[in-house]
C-alpha cells in the first residue's frame, strides 16, 4: 500500500478530485496548509496597503491506495494540478505499513 501526498493550488482541487474519481479512488483527505518553496511567498493588498507574506496557501491531498494503483494516482494528480506556473506543488509517495478500518476491523487493502 502507498500513501500519495500532494501539495496543490487550492483552485485545482475539483479537477484533482474528478481525475481520482475516474481512477476509482474512493476516498481522500484534504487539509488547508501554508508553505513556501521556489515561489518565495506572495505580495497581497489589504485595505489599500501592500504587504508580503512568505507563506502561500495550498491544499494537501492525501490518498491511500494499493501499490499497483499508486503510479496512476500520481500521474492523474500531476496532470490535473498542472498549470505550468511556478508553485504548482509537489507529490510525495510513502509506504504504508498497516491500515485498519475502525468500524469493521478490516486491515490493509481491505481497509482502503
Amino acid at each position: 500500500m502507498k500513501l500519495v501526498v500532494a501539495i496543490i493550488k487550492p483552485f485545482k482541487l475539483d479537477e484533482v478530485r474528478e481525475a481520482l474519481t475516474e481512477l476509482g479512488v474512493t476516498g481522500m483527505t484534504v487539509t488547508e496548509v501554508k508553505g513556501f518553496g521556489r515561489q518565495k511567498g506572495q505580495t497581497e493588498i489589504y485595505r489599500g496597503a501592500e504587504y508580503s507574506t512568505n507563506m502561500v496557501p495550498k491544499l494537501k491531498v492525501e490518498v491511500a491506495c494499493d501499490t499497483a494503483l499508486a503510479e496512476r494516482v500520481v500521474e492523474s494528480i500531476q496532470a490535473a494540478a498542472n498549470t505550468g506556473a511556478i508553485g504548482d506543488g509537489k507529490i510525495f509517495v510513502l509506504d504504508i505499513g498497516q491500515a485498519v478500518r475502525i468500524r469493521t476491523g478490516e486491515t490493509d487493502n481491505n481497509a482502503l
